[in-house]
C-alpha cells in the first residue's frame, strides 16, 4: 500500500488555483492507489516555528549526548521528517511569492533538510538519504514567467527541485500554473494542467 505526502502551503485556503490543482492530482492519486495512505500536511493552518537556536544545537548533537532539551527541541524536526520517510511519493504545491515559496514552505523545508537524517557528506560532498522516493510539484504564479524575460526571477522551481534532490528526492514532474492572475488565462491554463496530469497517471499505468 503507497503512502503519499500532501503539502499545500498557499495562505489562500479558499479559491486558491494550487489547492484546486492539487486536489485534483489527490483523487487521481487515491483512484490509481485504491487503499493507499494520504498524510496531509496544511502550512496554512499548521504553523511550523522557524528555527531557533536550540534547534539548529540538538541537530548538531550527537544522539548520545542529546539532553531532554535537545529532544524537545527537536521533536517537531523529527516528527516530519518520519512522515517524510513514511511517504512513497510526496506532493508539494506552492503559489509564487515575492519571486519564491511561501516563508511557511521555507520553515517546513528547514525542519526537514537536517544532516544524518535525510543528507549527509563525505569526502565527495554532499549525498541524499531518501532516495526511491519520487515528488510532484504543483506552482501557481500569477505572471508569466517561462520563455519570457521574467523567467530567470522565477527562483521558486530550480528551488525545489535542488533542495529537494539534495536529500535524495527525484522530481518525477512539474505542473505549474501561470497568468493565474487573469481569471480566464488561469481557467484555461488550469484545464491544460488537469490534461497533463491525467497523461502523468496514464504514463505510470502503462
Amino acid at each position: 500500500m503507497k503512502t503519499l505526502l500532501r503539502i499545500d502551503c498557499s495562505s489562500r485556503t479558499g479559491g486558491s488555483h494550487s489547492r484546486a490543482l492539487t486536489n485534483y492530482f489527490e483523487e487521481k492519486w487515491k483512484a490509481e492507489n485504491p487503499g493507499g495512505n494520504v498524510i496531509y500536511r496544511d502550512l496554512a493552518k499548521q504553523h511550523l516555528p522557524h528555527l531557533q537556536n536550540n534547534t539548529i544545537e540538538g541537530f548538531y548533537t550527537p544522539a548520545e549526548q542529546m539532553s531532554p532539551e535537545n529532544k524537545n527541541a527537536t521533536a517537531l524536526s523529527d516528527e516530519l521528517i518520519a512522515e517524510l520517510k513514511a511517504a512513497d511519493e510526496i506532493l508539494i504545491s506552492s503559489p509564487l511569492y515575492n519571486l519564491n515559496i511561501p516563508s511557511n514552505l521555507k520553515a517546513y523545508l528547514d525542519q526537514v533538510v537536517r544532516i544524518g537524517h535525510t543528507f549527509n557528506m563525505n569526502e565527495n560532498g554532499y549525498y541524499g538519504l531518501l532516495e526511491n522516493k519520487k515528488a510532484y510539484l504543483i506552482t501557481a504564479k500569477g505572471g508569466v514567467y517561462k520563455g519570457t524575460a521574467m523567467e530567470p526571477y522565477d527562483f521558486m522551481e530550480p528551488y525545489l527541485k535542488v533542495i529537494l534532490g539534495h536529500m535524495g528526492i527525484k522530481v518525477q514532474e512539474l505542473f505549474s500554473l501561470e497568468g493565474a492572475s487573469n481569471g480566464k488565462v488561469a481557467e484555461r491554463n488550469k484545464l491544460v494542467l488537469q490534461n497533463s496530469i491525467d497523461l502523468s497517471f496514464k504514463k505510470i499505468k502503462q
